[in-house]
C-alpha cells in the first residue's frame, strides 16, 4: 500500500487567491529568544493552501465545515488524468471518462505542474471547471470533487455557477491539491479539514492510499 500526500506545503511563498488574506506565519514565542517553547502564530484565510469548501461558502443556509459528514470525506475515489485538456474542463471532456461507481472525483490537470515546480505566482489562466461539467457531476451522483489549483471556478468569472451548482447540491469541494505524482486510477481518499465551528471552509491535510 502506497500513501500519496496530495496537500500543498503551507509557506510564505504559497500563492493565494487575489484579495484573500495573505499568509503570515511566525513564532509568537521562541526558545532562541529565551522563551520556554516555540509557539507558531498563524494568520491566514480559511481557503489557504489545500482546503475544503463547505456549502455555507456560497449558501447562507448551507452546512458549515464542522457539519460535513466523515462518510463523504473518507472513502473510495477516482483520479482522472485531464492533463491534455486545454481551457476549462467541459462536460464533453468528462463524457469521455469512466464514471461507473464514482462518488468522489479528483481531477489532475496541467495545474499540478505549478506545485511540482514550486511556482510562487498566481496563474490567472489555470484550468477550472465549466458550469456544464458541474451539472454533469451532479447527474452522475458525485458527492466530492477535488481540483489541483486554488478554485473550481475560473478566474475573473462575474458569477459563480460552478460553486453554486456543486455546493447547492451539497457536493463538497476540495481545492489546491497537488496531484503531480499521482497516476490516474482508484484510491482511498482521506480529506480531513480543521474543525472550525460554522466556517465556510478550512485548511486540510489530504492523502490518497492505493487499494493494494
Amino acid at each position: 500500500m502506497k500513501i500519496y500526500d496530495i496537500s500543498v506545503l503551507v509557506w510564505d511563498g504559497l500563492p493565494t487567491w487575489p484579495g484573500d488574506p495573505k499568509l503570515v506565519m511566525n513564532l509568537a514565542s521562541s526558545i532562541a529568544l529565551g522563551d520556554a517553547a516555540n509557539v507558531t502564530h498563524l494568520d491566514m484565510g480559511a481557503h489557504t493552501g489545500t482546503h475544503l469548501d463547505a456549502p455555507f461558502h456560497f449558501d447562507k443556509n448551507g452546512l458549515g465545515i464542522d457539519q460535513l459528514s466523515l462518510d463523504t470525506l473518507i472513502g473510495p475515489c477516482r483520479v482522472f488524468d485531464l492533463t491534455n485538456v486545454t481551457g476549462d474542463i467541459t462536460a464533453a471532456a468528462l463524457e469521455k471518462c469512466d464514471w461507473r461507481g464514482v462518488t468522489r472525483a479528483l481531477f489532475k490537470t496541467r495545474n499540478s505542474r505549478h506545485w511540482a515546480q514550486g511556482d510562487r505566482e498566481f496563474d490567472k489562466g489555470f484550468t477550472a471547471l465549466a458550469a456544464d461539467s458541474a451539472a454533469h457531476l451532479i447527474e452522475h451522483g458525485v458527492e466530492l470533487v477535488g481540483v489541483d489549483y486554488l478554485s473550481v471556478e475560473a478566474f475573473g468569472s462575474k458569477t459563480h455557477p460552478v460553486h453554486e451548482i456543486l455546493l447547492g447540491m451539497g457536493v463538497v469541494i476540495v481545492e489546491s491539491l497537488n496531484l503531480s505524482e499521482v497516476p490516474a486510477g482508484d484510491y482511498e481518499l482521506i480529506a480531513l479539514p480543521v474543525k472550525l465551528k460554522g466556517a465556510d471552509g478550512a485548511p486540510a491535510r489530504v492523502v490518497l492510499r492505493t487499494l493494494t
